[in-house]
């Protein structure tokens, strides 16, 4: 059995973006409403994808984008997700082992194809997602190493896999293995609409164990139904070790028990895809705590890893965050 030693294990599904730029009115005539993820089916996958303009296919994946930032920052990542033997599949398997994260998964041999998802970005920057989840639904709690789960400081893992009910599986396993080896369990609820679905649910599994909790504004106050942010704050601070809510250009606050630090939002970039940014920032915080930064020092590093994704298109980075950190930060 190999020497397993990780910062972070990232758990989530394993997707092809497939990101193209649109117009309001093209939301408006196929029914969508921006910013949203919808589930979709293979018939609707081919239906949007030959009414999509030019598109740019990138390997993605919430957690996936999460365990390549750990990795570009100089972080040790490692990956579970799941993806079929086929043509996107290696796709997606090469993409995330270049960036240097660590990817075991047994892939598919048969069933359903690798997901995909089709990523409409409006000339605000705003995406609206819409997601096949394909070979996804696969993944169950086979595909988790115990060993591995043990030997990594945090286990994050993404709301979209709530879905399948192989994935929330998995889910549970992984959670009760990190605590079992005393190591930390983080969560992102992904999006407000993964919150309408599986709120009680999400709500049980923080109180039951999650240390390290992402949202951003929206879903925290989705997730408690309120529409006070600060509301949603202090229930929040007495469920996790760690919360960390992004407010888009207003920054990002990080609760630690009776302690909230303001962390700025880096507004001296031209945005161009929003896709990402809570994945990255994820990244940043996740890479930071796990490597002796202080709350403060992490979530800055946050702040510099989602502000460089939304400068370019696709939710992988573009550059060395190494490097970026080193030049910004210091």
């Amino acid at each position: 059995m190999p020497d397993y030693k990780f910062d972070t294990t990232c758990i989530g599904n394993a997707i092809v973006d497939v990101i193209s730029k649109i117009d309001d009115v093209f939301l408006d005539q196929e029914g969508l409403v921006k910013n949203s993820m919808n589930l979709i089916d293979e018939a609707r996958a081919e239906d949007l994808y030959g009414k999509m303009g030019t598109a740019v296919e990138i390997s993605g994946g919430s957690a996936g984008n999460t365990a390549a930032g750990v990795a570009s920052l100089g972080g040790l990542s490692n990956y579970v997700g799941k993806v079929r033997n086929d043509q996107l599949g290696a796709i997606f398997a090469h993409d995330i082992r270049a960036t240097g994260v660590t990817f075991d998964t047994v892939m598919s041999e048969d069933g359903a194809a690798t997901a995909r998802s089709f990523i409409l970005v409006t000339p605000d920057a705003h995406r609206t997602m819409n997601t096949y989840l394909g070979a996804c639904v696969e993944l169950g709690p086979d595909d988790i190493i115990p060993e591995m789960i043990a030997a990594s400081e945090v286990t994050y893992m993404e709301g979209y896999l709530w879905d399948p009910d192989g994935g929330k599986a998995a889910f549970r396993k992984a959670a009760t293995i990190a605590h079992e080896a005393d190591k930390r369990v983080s969560l992102t609820l992904s999006d407000s609409f993964c919150v309408d679905r599986f709120r009680s649910e999400f709500i049980d599994f923080i109180d039951g164990g999650v240390d390290i909790l992402f949202a951003n504004d929206d879903e925290i106050k989705s997730l408690y139904q309120t529409d006070n942010l600060e509301e949603a704050i202090s229930t929040v601070r007495s469920k996790v070790e760690i919360a960390c809510i992004t407010r888009g250009k207003h920054g990002s606050v990080i609760i630690q028990g009776h302690t909230s630090v303001d962390i700025e939002a880096d507004t001296s970039i031209d945005v161009v895809d929003t896709t990402g940014a809570g994945d990255l920032y994820a990244s940043g915080f996740l890479y930071g705590f796990t490597n002796g930064y202080s709350i403060a020092q992490s979530g800055a590093i946050a702040s510099l890893a989602a502000a460089e994704i939304i400068s370019h298109i696709g939710a992988r980075p573009g550059i060395s965050l190494k490097d970026l950190v080193a030049k910004r930060l210091g």
